[in-house]
């Protein structure tokens, strides 16, 4: 177990994973797994300059994750199928977590959007359907039976076996 170490949530300068760079939901999904990659070895751009213990997530390996998906170039699109994946394993990969449920918030957040939009439903810009501050509940479809089965039978698939379970995500699986 690693020691509670004070962290800034302010992500370190890595050229490669600047959201002015990121161009296309792909190009996000490639940035999320830089991310997955730190999260696992604890080395990489997103740990550079602080000390990162591997297997964990910090408040700045969550911030990284929301930088990307809020990028410029993908703000008004849905969160894709690859970019909800990459987040299930950074998710998967981190085994301690000292960023205060941020992760899990944006996790769920994402997943969600990403399932609202491949059911056809309505979805906000990213930055608001992300956003800490906006509870899902103002925006995700309030029942399951209007996200289309398949996607529920998706991310039902990308839970089962894991040691830690997103509860908002299971309501929404369950309902």
């Amino acid at each position: 177990m690693s020691a509670p170490l004070t962290v800034s949530s302010e992500p370190v300068d890595a050229p490669e994973l600047e959201p002015a760079k990121i161009s296309s939901r792909n190009g996000a999904a490639q940035a999320l797994a830089v991310v997955r990659d730190g999260v696992i070895t604890g080395e990489g751009p997103t740990t550079r300059g602080r000390v990162h213990f591997s297997r964990a997530l910090d408040a700045a390996d969550a911030v990284w994750c929301a930088r990307i998906l809020t990028a410029s170039a993908v703000e008004h699109q849905p969160v894709s199928r690859a970019e909800a994946s990459a987040l299930f394993e950074i998710d998967h990969a981190a085994t301690e977590r000292s960023d205060e449920g941020r992760f899990d918030d944006l996790l769920a957040k994402a997943v969600v959007h990403h399932a609202a939009s491949a059911s056809g439903l309505p979805v906000p810009a990213r930055t608001i359907a992300l956003s800490p501050e906006i509870p899902i509940a103002s925006w995700g479809p309030t029942q399951a039976v209007s996200v289309d089965a398949e996607v529920l039978e998706w991310i039902a698939s990308q839970m089962r076996g894991r040691p830690r379970s997103n509860r908002t995500l299971m309501k929404l699986v369950a309902a």
